[in-house]
Formats: structure tokens, C-alpha cells, sequence
């Protein structure tokens, strides 16, 4: 059996890997290497700067606001998306009333409502923060409109202009947007648990609470740390660009006043917008080693005993 292992090895690892390799790492090495020149991106021309454009990046007021809004959306967005999802997960998989012939049952109609949390997924990024665009419109979108017709039409927010406020809408499109993927993947995981687990706990008195921290999350909890790495890069990256771009004011969004700027849409607009891409390379370099940082902190705090049923 182990005769030409290492050779059928390689043979199913070479393709894949070359191909990571082209299209994934080359870019990478490629992005650190103009990051120290001042490529304008229209011109096969350019010449070494050295780390001028490290320096001028930490000068960048606009940058650290970037910055700070892009960890904000790591840090919150991983929290409420993966907590509702645990949430809703659970109830429709145990959270039930018993019923004749099963201790443990999901509430009824679970599978209805999967297809309801898992129906923003069918629908493409923008268009979904299209919808909301329009419905955080302050003159004529639903949200104003619904105020007013339940008797506040004193309280209508300029939500997408308001500096205090557009930040927050946006990070609630995106948890609206992704919660029913987390929903079904947690479904899939708690399903494979054994019902006698639960059976047994309730049997010694444990409630629906006590279950979930004891029982679920503990079973779950390699699921659960997948999902926040995951939901972290979504963040980071392309969900943030393509809804704050869309969603917000200003010159190729990120407004007001940079109200709403995340890491991704300010390399775009540098490289596209401003013609600087060597200097958009750079900020894309310093959003690497944020993404990076932010998967190996969850690996170490989520680390723990793994266990098996």
C-alpha cells in the first residue's frame, strides 16, 4: 500500500498548487513589490521609492479612519452575525416543544424559515444594498415611510447621510445579508449531533440554556470558529467594498466625510479613481497583514480541546 505513495501524492498536488501559486501568491509577491515604487497603474513605467509610500500611509488621516472602520466591521459584524446565526440555528434544530415520539424537535416549520434566512444569499450583493439604498432613502423609502405611518413622522433620519448613523446601517445590511448562510451551516453541524445527548440532558433537568452552552456549542465550536474567520474576511473584504461603495455618499462612496471609508474601498479608489496605484498596493498590503492577524488572533483565543461523538 505504500508503494509509489508520495508519487500519486504529488501527482493529485502538483496542479492545485501551481495554479494557487499563479494566481494567488505570485499576485500577492507581486502587490509587495510595487508597494515600493510609484507606479501610477497607467504606465509600464516606474521607479523605486523605497518606503516612501509606508511613510506617507501612516501620515494618512483618511487611512487610519480606513483602518478603524475596517476593524470595527471584524470585530462587530463576526459577533452579531455569528450570535444570531447560533441563535436561530439552535431554535430551529432544538429549540421546539416536545412532541409525541421526539424529546427534541426544531420549532415548527424549520425548514420553511431556512429557505427565508438562506434567501439573501441567492441575491447578488448589490442588488441587495440597492434595496436598502433605497430603503434608508429619507424622503421616499420604507423605513421613513413606515415612521411616519405608525405616527412618527417627526423622527426621520437621514440614515445614509448622517455621519453617525451611516456606518451603522451599512454593518446592518451586511449582517442581514449573510446570517442565513451561518444559519444553514450551523443547521448542517447541529444535526449531526446525537439526539441522545439532549435526551440525557434533559432527562438530568437541563433547560434549552443550559443545553446550548454544554452540549451545542461545545460540539460545534470547530464550525463556529470557521465561521468567524470567514465572516471576519468577508468584512474585510469584498462584502464591505461592494456595500459601502453602493450604499453610501461622496465620491465613489465612503461617506459623508469619510463617515463610512473601509480598507477596501479606499485602495479601489486610490488605484482607479486617483491613479496611484503603487500607493493603493501599499494600503493593500497593510490590509494583508490586518486579515492575517485577524485569522491567527481567533485561531488562538478559539483554541481548545477538541471534541469528538
Amino acid at each position: 500500500m505504500q508503494h509509489g505513495k508520495y508519487r500519486f501524492i504529488v501527482g493529485f498536488l502538483a496542479a492545485p498548487l501551481a495554479l494557487y501559486a499563479l494566481f494567488v501568491i505570485w499576485p500577492f509577491i507581486q502587490s509587495i513589490y510595487y508597494s515600493f515604487t510609484d507606479w501610477t497603474g497607467l504606465s509600464p513605467e516606474f521607479g523605486m521609492v523605497g518606503f516612501d509610500n509606508y511613510s506617507r500611509m501612516l501620515d494618512d488621516e483618511i487611512f487610519w479612519k480606513s483602518l478603524q472602520h475596517s476593524l470595527t466591521f471584524a470585530v462587530v459584524l463576526p459577533l452579531v452575525t455569528v450570535g444570531l446565526a447560533l441563535f436561530f440555528a439552535f431554535m430551529l434544530n432544538v429549540g421546539g416543544r416536545r412532541r409525541r415520539g421526539a424529546a427534541i424537535a426544531g420549532v415548527r416549520g424549520s425548514s420553511f424559515y431556512k429557505i427565508v434566512y438562506f434567501f439573501p444569499q441567492v441575491l447578488s450583493i448589490a442588488i441587495v444594498a440597492l434595496l436598502f439604498q433605497f430603503a434608508y432613502n429619507p424622503n421616499s423609502g420604507a423605513i421613513n415611510s413606515v415612521l411616519k405611518g405608525i405616527g412618527l413622522g417627526s423622527v426621520q433620519p437621514d440614515w445614509l447621510g448622517d455621519p453617525d448613523l451611516a456606518l451603522i446601517c451599512v454593518m446592518v445590511v451586511l449582517v442581514w445579508s449573510t446570517v442565513g448562510f451561518f444559519v444553514v451551516l450551523f443547521s448542517a453541524g447541529m444535526a449531526s449531533i446525537p439526539r441522545d445527548f439532549y435526551e440525557a440532558a434533559l432527562l438530568d433537568g437541563a433547560n434549552r440554556f443550559t443545553t446550548f452552552f454544554k452540549i451545542t456549542l461545545p460540539l460545534l465550536w470547530d464550525t463556529v470558529q470557521s465561521g468567524w474567520i470567514y465572516m471576519g474576511i468577508l468584512a474585510l473584504g469584498a462584502e464591505s467594498f461592494a456595500v459601502v461603495q453602493i450604499m453610501t455618499v461622496g465620491p465613489n462612496g465612503g461617506g459623508p466625510d469619510y463617515s463610512t471609508i473601509v480598507m477596501p474601498l479606499y485602495v479601489y479608489q486610490k488605484a482607479f479613481r486617483d491613479g496611484q496605484a503603487a500607493y493603493a498596493t501599499t494600503i493593500g498590503v497593510a490590509l494583508l497583514l490586518v486579515t492575517l492577524a485577524f485569522a491567527a488572533v481567533v485561531m488562538k483565543l478559539g483554541r481548545r480541546e477538541r471534541l469528538e461523538f
